[in-house]
């Protein structure tokens, strides 16, 4: 008897142990089935098949939307249900970085929320982003002295040490005039998006990496539009220093002044706007 009990254990844990694998298994196929039909969705349409999807939205306290409310204006722009992904992706950004204070400069809740709204804005149209290579962002009160190339800066971004620097003056200053294409906090984080997409082969990555090279490929190819961009006034010139900040410049552009972006330059708009998938209202 006793062991005809244990032989009915022994069927039943062997069953149950095969059931988990099968749905392991199962599970595992899935997912890279899943993964391998995005993929040819996002190269043939450079888009994701979804962007926003979480089990319990984070919320930010009222101090941390009040600033938004107050002193972001991409905020205003999104509907009631933007507002909340807004939210909950500012709030998990806080959280992800560490934020740290040089030359007695007090870390507050605008520092973290604006610097964290800005990057949320330029990911808005990504699936991931917490833009992985940034772990540290440090803040100075005003322009501060790098030993990258003993110089002083406003903002930097180093890779290799995974940190953002900003001057807090420059950064404030960005948004002070929100028109005229100059944005310490745009620029610094698109050169770590930039770096960030080389690096990642995840699906936004992808799109905007991939979005860069079709835009590079275009203006070598078309004359024309090359040099009507260079003789532009609209791009400052700093733009024509290299590709990093090339991309840096128009991107500031871009989210500061879309419309005459679009009409003055309609082609290397739209793939900006690949680029970012930004699908928001005004541009």
């Amino acid at each position: 008897m006793q062991i005809l009990l244990i032989a009915k254990d022994y069927n039943l844990n062997s069953k149950i142990i095969l059931g988990i694998l099968f749905v392991a298994l199962a599970y595992i196929i899935l997912y890279y089935a899943f993964k391998m039909i995005e993929m040819g969705y996002v190269l043939k349409v450079k888009k994701p098949l979804y962007n926003h999807f979480y089990f319990r939205l984070k919320r930010l306290n009222h101090e941390q939307i009040a600033v938004l409310e107050h002193q972001f204006l991409f905020y205003k722009k999104l509907n009631s249900k933007e507002k909340k992904y807004f939210e909950h992706r500012v709030a998990s950004f806080i959280e992800d970085k560490k934020f740290i204070g040089r030359d007695g400069l007090l870390i507050t809740e605008d520092i973290r929320v604006l610097i964290s709204a800005t990057a949320v804005m330029l990911t808005f149209g990504f699936r991931d982003f917490y833009i992985g290579l940034i772990s540290t962002i440090i803040v100075y009160p005003r322009a501060f002295y790098s030993n990258t190339n003993k110089d002083f800066h406003k903002g930097e971004f180093n890779p290799k040490f995974e940190t953002l620097v900003f001057s807090w003056e420059d950064f404030v200053n960005g948004y002070t005039v929100g028109n005229d294409n100059i944005n310490l906090g745009i620029h610094e984080f698109t050169h770590a998006i930039h770096i960030n997409s080389i690096k990642e082969r995840d699906v936004s990555s992808t799109i905007f990496s991939d979005s860069f090279k079709e835009l590079s490929e275009l203006l070598a190819s078309n004359e024309i539009l090359r040099n009507k961009l260079l003789a532009s006034d609209y791009f400052r010139k700093y733009a024509f220093t290299n590709q990093f900040e090339f991309l840096a410049v128009i991107i500031e552009n871009f989210i500061e002044t879309p419309q005459v972006f679009r009409a003055q330059f309609p082609n290397v708009y739209d793939k900006v706007k690949q680029m970012l998938n930004f699908r928001v209202a005004g541009y």
